[in-house]
């Protein structure tokens, strides 16, 4: 059995969730089980139409979320909150049931850094996964707790970003 690895793609770049997406395919192209769960995404970006295609993938229905959490009320952040930690916990359930090879927790820090999920559950999950299981973690600023339990760890630094001058996020190019 081949061990599993942590893999962290972090920083205030546009790219994280992209780089996850091209390990993903890689992943259904060498014949494995992927499992995607995406916090704080509505399961609208445009990379899904494309991988719901692909042999082997799956991903854990999105969570429909239509504001950031800083124009959440404190109904809408417990409703946010909630639906976070089910997410985690099935996915947390697949992994265990040896249900996929690759697992991506996409966007996992923004759920930390805003309180929506739990840093000792997430350290929790990462100290029990399945040894064989590969676990990717995207997100701004994680917590370093959890970089160093990381056999991966890759930021992406902006430099410059389009959104910076004033242009919206583009269908097909951000999302």
């Amino acid at each position: 059995m081949e061990k599993g690895l942590l893999h962290i793609y972090c920083g205030d770049g546009k790219g994280k969730t992209t780089a996850a997406m091209g390990l993903i395919v890689r992943a259904c192209g060498a014949g494995k089980r992927v499992l995607l769960g995406q916090f704080l995404k509505d399961g609208s970006s445009s990379e899904l139409n494309v991988l719901r295609q692909l042999p082997g993938f799956s991903e854990i229905p999105p969570q429909k979320c239509v504001k950031f959490t800083f124009q959440m009320n404190d109904a809408e952040k417990l409703e946010t909150a909630e639906k976070c930690a089910r997410m985690l916990q099935e996915a947390r359930t697949a992994a265990e049931a040896g249900s996929c090879d690759l697992l991506v927790l996409d966007e996992c820090f923004g759920a930390l850094s805003t309180g929506m999920l739990k840093e000792a559950e997430v350290l929790d999950f990462i100290a029990h996964k399945p040894p064989e299981l590969e676990l990717v973690l995207t997100g701004r600023n994680p917590p370093e707790s959890i970089v160093q339990l990381a056999d991966y760890v890759s930021e992406i630094q902006k430099i410059r970003h389009p959104y910076d001058a004033g242009i919206s996020a583009r269908r097909g190019i951000e999302y």
